[in-house]
């Protein structure tokens, strides 16, 4: 991972931490893949992506978290989860545009 993927990661992480979630596991990867942190937010799990743009043009980081991309956390989501007891789960994004950081619960479904 880039110098700047890894501290956006590391950012949020620690973002996610101070507001109580326990983090599980960072750039979790299987085939087709990758989760960037899995959480615990007391009973639930949480796969979050983390996304991070220097400027908010064309959509900003939310914008880059397309479907396509939402099939692949999806996927590696399962591969998590595979064997285990199934709880209560949810994707959330935290989103860091320039100096701003926002946390999306949420912020799509395995639909």
């Amino acid at each position: 991972m880039s110098g700047a993927g890894a501290e956006a990661e590391e950012r949020a992480a620690r973002f996610l931490a101070e507001r109580g979630l326990e983090i599980l596991a960072r750039n979790y990867r299987c085939r087709g893949g990758e989760i960037d942190l899995v959480c615990r937010d007391g009973a639930a799990l949480v796969f979050v992506e983390v996304r991070q743009r220097s400027r908010r043009d064309f959509g900003g980081a939310a914008a880059s978290i397309t479907p396509a991309k939402q099939r692949r956390i999806v996927l590696a989501a399962r591969h998590y989860l595979a064997g285990k007891r199934l709880p209560a789960c949810r994707f959330d994004a935290v989103l860091l545009d320039g100096g701003a950081i926002d946390w999306l619960r949420d912020a799509f479904d395995a639909g």
